[in-house]
């Protein structure tokens, strides 16, 4: 079994050509950092032309490296949401026309969906496992029972962690992407020199907020005011890095006794999405889960970020339960993984 798989959701263009045994035969990224550094953020019009641009070369290049053909393939998967609809049209689209041409099946892949089953490609974890999923647009925690089979114990009722992260760099002007910006100088700072919240700790629940944390790290800013020194901006960094993450761990804490409790048969943790590259954020989830006999597993910091293999592994997940899409498969800005999911207050779509 092969499969080429096509990431488009966000900001990086991606191809990857992955075996079902496991084997990553290419893995192409390419970011569009530079071209959304200027706006401090991702601008959806700018994302999608990228894709355009980029897309049919880089799935040339995997197919290169991975020195196959296409009648090689056993199917071809793309993303087909949740993310920005301009550039998910511009994966799912490239695939359909692969697949119409080569006779091979299509699939549509949830791209949270690729990420909750990358651990499954790197570390062969069984089912069931709890997921921290950690991003730019999400913060959830969910069981993983199956191929899209999910459970969601907790979602943010405001912003996502990683949204929060990228927020505080734009305030901190330590530039774009903000997670590694603010990981960076949160190395050199104090991170007991601030006082900061640490939303919902303590609370009943495994709901994420990250909006008050975001306006303490502003009011603080602007007390700093223009006289604020680089020693000042790094122990802000590291304060707000500590109280995100000690927010995460509490939630985290609560969904891990729900977990065990209602599923003995799970042994690991599995954290997923680009915040998950974060250092510190591993560093203070392994001692948590060597207090509780459960096994940690991160992805390699290459496959936390947004790739195509992740999403070629997904295909062949779903290609092995006889999962493909029809040609007419409609993308999809929105997607949630468990869908049977009870509204979380005041989340509105991010739920």
């Amino acid at each position: 079994m092969m499969v080429l798989g096509l990431e488009s959701s966000c900001d990086e263009t991606a191809a990857a050509v992955v075996t079902g045994a496991g084997e990553i035969l290419s893995n192409v990224v390419l970011s569009q950092t530079e071209a959304h550094a200027p706006f401090g953020g991702v601008v959806p019009e700018i994302a999608a032309r990228a894709h355009v641009t980029h897309m049919d070369r880089l799935v040339d290049q995997a197919m290169k490296r991975a020195d196959v053909r296409y009648d090689d393939l056993s199917a071809v998967a793309a993303t087909a949401g949740p993310g920005l609809i301009g550039g998910v049209l511009v994966g799912l689209m490239t695939a359909k026309a692969i697949a119409a041409v080569t006779e091979i099946p299509l699939i549509g892949v949830n791209h949270l969906e690729g990420h909750a089953l990358t651990a499954r490609l790197t570390d062969k974890v069984a089912f069931p496992y709890l997921l921290l999923l950690v991003s730019g647009g999400h913060s959830q925690l969910l069981v993983v029972e199956g191929v899209g089979a999910y459970r969601r114990l907790g979602t943010t009722i405001d912003d996502a962690v990683g949204e929060a992260f990228d927020k505080t760099a734009k305030m901190l002007d330590l530039g774009f992407p903000g997670g590694p910006a603010v990981e960076k100088a949160a190395e050199k700072g104090n991170p007991d020199r601030f006082d900061l919240p640490r939303p919902l700790k303590g609370r009943e629940g495994c709901n994420f907020s990250f909006s008050g944390l975001k306006t303490a790290v502003r009011r603080t800013r602007e007390k700093l005011g223009a006289s604020a020194t680089a020693e000042d901006i790094a122990d802000l960094a590291a304060s707000f890095q500590k109280a995100a993450v000690e927010s995460l761990m509490d939630r985290v804490s609560h969904a891990l006794d729900l977990f065990v409790d209602e599923y003995p048969a799970g042994t690991s943790l599995v954290v997923a999405g680009g915040v998950a590259a974060n250092q510190y954020l591993k560093g203070q989830l392994e001692n948590l889960v060597a207090l509780r006999g459960v096994r940690l597993i991160v992805p390699p910091r290459h496959l936390c970020t947004d790739n195509g293999a992740m999403i070629a592994w997904a295909g062949i997940e779903r290609l092995r339960l006889g999962l493909t899409d029809p040609l007419d498969l409609a993308a999809r800005a929105r997607w949630p993984l468990d869908p049977t999911a009870a509204p979380a207050p005041f989340a509105g779509y991010k739920a």
